[in-house]
């Protein structure tokens, strides 16, 4: 068989032509890889001309510039690592793409931490340490830079691994080891610290069970019912109603106690008030939806998608509210200490402050959110818009609660713990719940053969399993591991922050 002809000069001109597409492809790889970083380096500058502007030239001011730069990077990695737990269900269960999770997550983080996050800040930066027991100002400052800088390693760290861990935990690990590196045992609020430990295990168990009740009551009363759309028309604006009067209590408490006098139960009639009124308006409107739908899960599912975005804003908005402490409490406090000898006063949250946290986890947000953004939504268990309007609205009522009560729990536990719930209430639910046997018995019909149930082999009771046990143990461990490494970190670091001041 004949060979066919080859053109001189073909093979080298395609190979080479072969090597400019690489290196061009290559070199586009490169600068998109290096535009995100560069965005976020040039918001960290920003931060500490921001900072300037306010401070000056005078006393401390290189501490507070610091701090602004360190509080930013903070924050940046906070709505990274963070952001799935706001809208991961949501994205998990494809109702919103994840343009639309980026962007509705960046603006209701924003307006929670500037209208809602003051007092959760003052639990982070003065709550934790005593400042009467540190040595002087500048050692109270020093902790308080290694404190942020140990956070923000450790959180970059987690997510460029890929885990979501709670960016609470380590910034207060920071706080305590560099205060105990600086003063001692001594200089820790141990009734804080027990405080905070006790949300921090409390509140994945209540968001699991509020989770698990809300999809109890959704299987009871919706989807295991003969009359599915008709179920759905009729409870779904209840459950509407409970998630806007919620979000409208907390708001009427939180953010407009800044503006007027506000008692708890004024707020809470407010809030019964604007649940009604959801609760009515949601009426017609899920009876227009409903029109023409089949009597089928799937029509159900898709009168949830558009109330599960809705829940998607309110634990953003409520992310913003608690977890903006982690990113600028330290810098509340290094402003307070520069200003006042008297570290033991209560620190006031200037407004540029919390600026800088609020856009700070926004830019981390919209620059590095999609790393992580679907661990929570596919790779614990499988979730559907049912399911993750369920996980939604559980940890946002349960974030609102806490954030109201100052409490600086962590939204990944309560965010993980409302996914868990919900698996593991689908495994009891699915092998005991009475309601589903008989809706399967009369779907099947009278000529359905009945097979006598049998107790399920281990083989086949892992094979049913809902939930991802493997994700279980390595959550647990790293919400485990982040304190003591975040406190090692912070005391090296404030270590070295103290050996160079000796030194100037």
């Amino acid at each position: 068989m004949a060979r066919r002809r080859q053109v001189p000069g073909r093979s080298a001109l395609d190979k080479d032509l072969k090597k400019v597409t690489f290196f061009e492809e290559a070199g586009q790889f490169v600068s998109r890889s290096l535009l995100r970083p560069a965005a976020g380096l040039i918001l960290l500058v920003l931060a500490g001309l921001l900072a300037s502007v306010f401070v000056g030239h005078g006393s401390g001011a290189i501490g507070i510039i610091a701090g602004a730069a360190l509080g930013a990077y903070t924050a940046i990695n906070i709505g990274a690592n963070d952001v799935t737990n706001n809208v991961g269900a949501a994205v998990g269960a494809r109702a919103i793409t994840m343009m639309q999770a980026l962007i509705i997550a960046a603006v209701f983080d924003a307006a929670g931490a500037l209208l809602a996050g003051g007092e959760v800040v003052k639990t982070i930066s003065s709550g934790i340490v005593h400042g009467d027991a540190m040595p002087d100002g500048a050692a109270f400052v020093s902790v308080m830079l290694a404190a942020l800088m140990a956070a923000a390693l450790s959180i970059n760290l987690a997510t460029w691994l890929g885990a979501p861990i709670s960016t609470t935990h380590a910034i207060v690990g920071g706080v305590l080891g560099a205060g105990v590196a600086a003063a001692g045992f001594s200089a820790i609020s141990w009734q804080s610290m027990w405080e905070i430990t006790l949300s921090w295990v409390l509140s994945p168990l209540i968001s699991a069970v509020v989770a698990a009740g809300f999809l109890a009551f959704i299987y009871e009363f919706i989807v295991y019912r003969q009359n599915k759309i008709n179920a759905a028309t009729r409870w779904l604006p209840v459950l509407l109603g409970v998630m806007g009067g919620s979000f409208a209590a907390y708001l009427a408490f939180k953010a407009l106690a800044n503006v007027v006098d506000i008692s708890l139960n004024t707020a809470l009639a407010a809030g019964l008030v604007i649940g009604v009124v959801t609760w009515r308006i949601s009426v017609p409107i899920l009876r227009r939806r409903a029109e023409g739908l089949e009597n089928r899960n799937q029509s159900v599912r898709k009168l949830f998608r558009l109330p599960l975005v809705f829940s998607a804003a309110l634990l953003s908005f409520a992310h913003g509210a608690n977890d903006v402490s982690n990113a600028i409490g330290p810098l509340s406090a290094i402003v307070h200490a520069a200003s006042t000898d008297n570290l033991s006063q209560t620190v006031t949250v200037p407004f540029w402050v919390m600026t800088i946290g609020a856009f700070g986890i926004s830019a981390g947000i919209l620059l590095f959110g999609p790393r992580l953004i679907l661990i929570v939504g596919k790779e614990i268990t499988r979730l559907n818009p049912i399911r993750a309007f369920c996980v939604a609205i559980s940890a946002a009522v349960t974030v609102l609660v806490a954030s109201w009560f100052g409490l600086p729990v962590s939204s990944t536990h309560i965010a993980i713990g409302s996914v868990f719930g919900v698996g593991f209430f689908r495994e009891w639910y699915m092998q005991n719940s009475m309601r589903r046997a008989q809706y399967i018995e009369m779907k099947a019909g009278e000529n359905a053969v009945v097979r006598p149930k049998r107790k399920a082999t281990p083989e086949e009771a892992r094979r049913r399993y809902l939930v991802r046990r493997s994700h279980f143990m390595t959550i647990i461990a790293a919400w485990v591991i982040t304190v003591p490494l975040a406190a090692v970190l912070a005391a090296i670091l404030y270590k070295i922050l103290a050996l160079i001041s000796f030194q100037a």
